[in-house]
Order: C-alpha cells, then structure tokens, then sequence
C-alpha cells in the first residue's frame, strides 16, 4: 500500500484525489496540507477520508507520518521548495504543471530526486487522453511522413475575475500567464509529438482582456527545428469556446487531435486532385481506428502509471525531464516575447532567463494588481475539451 499526501487542496487537488481513490486496493490518502486549513478539512469530509490535516508542509514531512508519496498541488512559485522538501525526506513526489517557474529550480529538483534515489513524476494528464494517445501512435507509424508543422491552439477562456485570487496574474506568484499555466499541457504533448526541441523561438505576448494581471493572457510563437520544420502555438484566455487542439501538417498528410485526416495527391499542374489520396486516407483512418483505447484516462491514467512504476521499481511515463523540457519551451517563449529577438536552444545556465530572478528583471508588467481576494467559492472547472 502507498501512502500518499496531497499538498494544496484547490481545485486541481480533486482531480488528483478522484485518480487516486480509483485505486483504493493500491494507495492510501493519509494526509492533506493547506495553508488554509479550513480547505483541507472540507476536502477530507467531502471524500471521507481518514487522514491527518496539516497547514505546513515542512510540519507534515516532520511530523512521523509515513509517506511515501507526495503530490504537490499548489501555486507555481512553490512547486520547487516543496518537492525538494519531500524528497529529502525520501518522499517520491508528482508535482502539478508547470514543473517550476524556471529551469534553475527545475534543475534543483532533478538534483534531488538524483541524490535522494526517489522517483519525480510532472504532471502532463493529456498525454493519457486517447485522441493525444492515437495521434501519437498514429505519427510515430510513419503512414503520414514527417511532421513538417505542428499548430499547437491552447485556447481557453478565463472571465476577469480569474485573475482576482491573490497569487494569480503575478509573475512572482504564478510565473505567467497562459504560456506557463495553460500551454504547458499542449506544449508538452508537442514535444513528445516531436520526440525533439526546438532549436530557435520567435513569440509576442500581450494583455487584450484582463486589467487585473500582470502577466499576458495571450502569446503567439514560433518554433523552428533543426531541419527546418516549424511549429505555432497559441496560448490564450481570451478564446470563446476553448478550441483546443494539435493538427500536424506531415509530408504526405495532416492528422490532428481532434482526429481528422487529409491527404492531398498532386495533379500534373502540382495543383491537388479532387479527393486527394484516398488509399492513403483509408490507411489512415484504419490504423487509428485499430489502436486499443486507454483503460484510463487524464489524471487517473497518470496516477496509475506512477503507482505502477512505484510498485515495480520502474520510471513513470512522465519524469521531471520531461517536465523540465517544457519549461525550456516556456521559457524561450517569454525569452523572446520580452525581448522582441529571436531566442536559441538550449538556454545555459549563464543565460538570464535560466534563473527566475532574470524572468522577473526583464518580463513585460501589461497592468499592476492592485486587489485580491484570498479563495473563490468551489466551483466547476474546465481541464480541456479533448475528444
């Protein structure tokens, strides 16, 4: 049995609880910590859970409990001193997305999952939906032919009073805005899409909507590979009817979550025929339709796989590499949003922007946040319309 602790108890933290508790045979919540306790005492009765509550991580890991799991749930600008915490204590960790606000703390993580001898999971559930699942397989196939653009759209849509709770729309508390707090699912899925980064970024970032935020609440960027194919992301709050979705533009035909398929064949003028390459449609449409759907999916999908390489002494799907390559992409991306240049791969750790302090020195303030509040009411939340 593997006893997990949930730190952070907002509304990410019941996707998490709701994964484990499929697998009560497997894992035990055995505690919750909030710096608003009052939080992790209704998240305990709600799920009626036999555990401890806390209101300190550090208390927590001290206090004799054993754990063996932790998942860390709460504002970005935390995630990295809490999971080191955990691991130095020999805790494994799974860390909500972004993996941290900057790829110095990234790299202080790793440093301590390495030094510890624990497993870090990052949290990247899309990967464990069956139209990101297929697509993959079904670009890996070959049948298709190389990628030569990806648009990634990250399209959300978040009201003003999004950005009213305390630490978001900072960049000091939340790191960003859509770019890092959003994109990151797409921009991860893109990066295993690709099996590669980027080796230049180009990007613009603005604030079109909300006054409260000093971060963007869009960007759009431009990624070129070594061998000269490229790929566009949009990461947006400002999309009505949150459209998201990955089409990839391959040599022989575009596939794309949500699945669809087109592929053109050349008349003798190079203009395309009247219903492009049918066979290889058919080839297409056959090879997806046969790939086994998930048993689960989102962050169910992900939990189980990090229990299973915990029970079996393997490596989860998702490691902190993984979660650190993202945050390279992010990170590129406001590079050259705040700098209006062209930002190359892989940034060195003598870079500027490697560290948060140079994030902070250099990003883009669209307005000042002058009022807050401390937490919303529950309420439903949107984890993406991945069909």
């Amino acid at each position: 049995m593997i006893n997990v602790a949930i730190v952070g108890t907002g509304n990410i933290s019941h996707a998490h609880m709701e994964g484990l508790l499929t697998f009560p045979e497997r894992c035990k919540v055995v505690a919750l910590c909030d710096i608003y306790p009052e939080k992790a005492e209704a998240m305990k009765a709600k799920y009626g859970l036999d555990c401890e509550v806390f209101d300190d991580h550090n208390a927590m890991l001290s206090s004799g409990l054993e754990i063996d799991l932790v998942h860390v749930c709460t504002p970005p600008y935390v995630h990295a001193s809490i999971a080191i915490d955990s691991m130095d204590k020999g805790c494994n960790v799974v860390v909500e997305k972004p993996m941290a606000t900057c790829l110095a703390e990234c790299d202080a993580m790793l440093e301590a999952e390495r030094r510890n001898g624990v497993i870090m999971a990052c949290i990247a559930q899309n990967r464990f939906r069956n139209s990101i699942y297929k697509l993959k397989k079904t670009a890996e196939s070959g049948l298709a032919g190389k990628i030569c653009l990806a648009r990634v759209e990250s399209a959300w849509w978040r009201g003003h009073c999004y950005y009213d709770l305390w630490w978001r729309g900072t960049w000091e508390k939340e790191g960003g805005g859509p770019t890092l707090n959003h994109a990151v699912h797409h921009i991860d899925m893109l990066n295993w899409l690709e099996g590669r980064l980027p080796d230049s970024v180009m990007a613009m970032l603005t604030n079109v909507m909300h006054d409260n935020a000093e971060v963007e609440d869009l960007s759009v960027a431009c990624l070129r590979y070594e061998d000269g194919s490229m790929a566009q992301v949009t990461s947006s709050v400002v999309h009505h009817g949150e459209e998201q979705g990955i089409v990839l533009q391959c040599a022989d035909a575009r596939i794309s979550a949500p699945w669809e398929v087109k592929a053109e064949v050349s008349q003798g003028n190079g203009f395309p025929r009247d219903g492009g390459n049918k066979e290889l449609i058919g080839k297409l449409e056959e090879f997806y339709r046969n790939i086994p759907d998930l048993v689960y999916e989102g962050h169910t999908g992900e939990i189980d796989d990090v229990l299973r390489a915990l029970e079996t002494g393997g490596r989860p799907l998702i490691t902190g590499i993984d979660g650190r390559r993202t945050v390279e992409v992010i990170t590129a991306i406001y590079t050259a949003g705040f700098s209006g240049r062209t930002v190359k791969l892989p940034i060195k750790e003598e870079d500027e922007s490697y560290r948060f302090e140079g994030i902070l020195k250099n990003a883009i303030h669209f307005y000042e946040k002058s009022a807050s509040v401390e937490n919303f009411q529950e309420e439903k939340i949107t984890l993406g319309n991945y069909q």
